[in-house]
């Protein structure tokens, strides 16, 4: 069993919690530990600094928990409910109550996990009619979502190559786990030459206003089917992961479903947006961008394979899964 700190074991007591619940079942990932409550969800961010992101101070913790609650009430406002403190008194911890304030979590309602789309995906429950309406939401969102010259700037080339040369890098320690090295070089070769030899159509991307503040982490098990659609889990944590163009965004769900082995369905949704946006530039880089989007998926389950609260077994899908997203990452080129 992996080492718990002595929060989270406090927060799987049914008892600290504010509303009548009768089991905490403990979900983790690289830079959270979430709580399931049956009604509620509680998320509490790790005191981590992972480079990208720096959680290790109390302070930072509650902005970017005021931070996660505004940024995805954009896309799924009836879920996102407040941030609520965790507090101390001697010996006890509570969920809100009074005492000392030693924590803060996200709360947010449950949602139900067989209406996620990556569910729903492996059951074949998925159709061209629900691709349809996410690339609706998708596009409404991206024509009122925020953008400036600031924004505009992560479409530039020289942005773009810095977070291609940053997923390299963070990657090398993995090559012969889960990446092969001819694996590496060969879609560092590719990147590195439709970058440079695409810097117009980057540009013009720019000058169309494509380049906004979007989710910035859209695949499939963040898009839930239940009353409406829910599009949940935005990155909070650094505006440039989701500063970007458009088509970063729709081809990394695109990608997502290709990964879930639905190809159909996965083009189907990438022609809806396009028909729905008129956007019929982005085909000229979804390729491209399934590519980054497919890399930078294997490289943070790669993370994973460092983290000491995952358990040996987990650790062994987590491997799994990485080495599958590199491989998809590859068909791209």
């Amino acid at each position: 069993m992996p080492y718990l700190p002595p929060l989270v074991e406090a927060l799987l007591e049914p008892k600290v919690y504010p509303h009548a619940c009768h089991q905490v079942e403990l979900v983790q990932t690289q830079m959270s530990f979430v709580f399931l409550t049956g009604d509620y969800v509680y998320k509490v961010k790790k005191p981590v600094n992972l480079g990208y992101l720096d959680y290790t101070s109390l302070e930072k913790r509650r902005f970017f928990a005021y931070q996660e609650l505004k940024l995805n009430r954009r896309l799924c406002p009836q879920v996102y409910l407040e941030v609520v403190p965790v507090v101390q008194s001697g010996d006890e911890i509570q969920l809100e109550g009074r005492g000392e304030i030693i924590e803060y979590a996200v709360k947010m309602k449950q949602l139900p996990q067989e209406r996620m789309m990556d569910v729903l995906l492996g059951k074949n429950q998925v159709s061209e009619e629900m691709v349809w309406q996410v690339a609706e939401k998708l596009v409404e969102f991206h024509q009122r979502a925020d953008t400036s010259e600031q924004i505009s700037s992560y479409g530039s080339v020289d942005i773009i190559g810095a977070n291609t040369e940053e997923n390299f890098a963070q990657t090398e320690k993995y090559l012969g786990t889960s990446i092969s090295p001819e694996q590496y070089r060969t879609i560092k070769a590719y990147t590195d030459g439709f970058i440079h030899h695409n810097t117009s159509l980057f540009d013009k991307r720019i000058c169309q206003g494509r380049i906004r503040d979007c989710h910035g982490d859209l695949h499939a098990a963040h898009i839930c089917f239940s009353d409406g659609i829910c599009i949940y889990d935005c990155i909070e944590f650094n505006d440039r992961f989701r500063y970007g163009d458009v088509a970063s965004e729709i081809a990394f769900l695109a990608m997502d479903i290709d990964y879930h082995q639905h190809p159909l369905l996965s083009g189907r949704f990438v022609d809806a947006y396009v028909e729905r946006s008129q956007d019929q530039e982005l085909l000229k880089l979804v390729d491209f961008y399934k590519c980054y989007r497919a890399y930078v998926r294997g490289k943070v389950e790669s993370f994973k394979l460092d983290d000491t609260h995952i358990s040996a077994e987990e650790k062994t899908r987590v491997l799994a899964r990485a080495r599958r997203y590199f491989e998809l990452a590859e068909s791209y080129i």
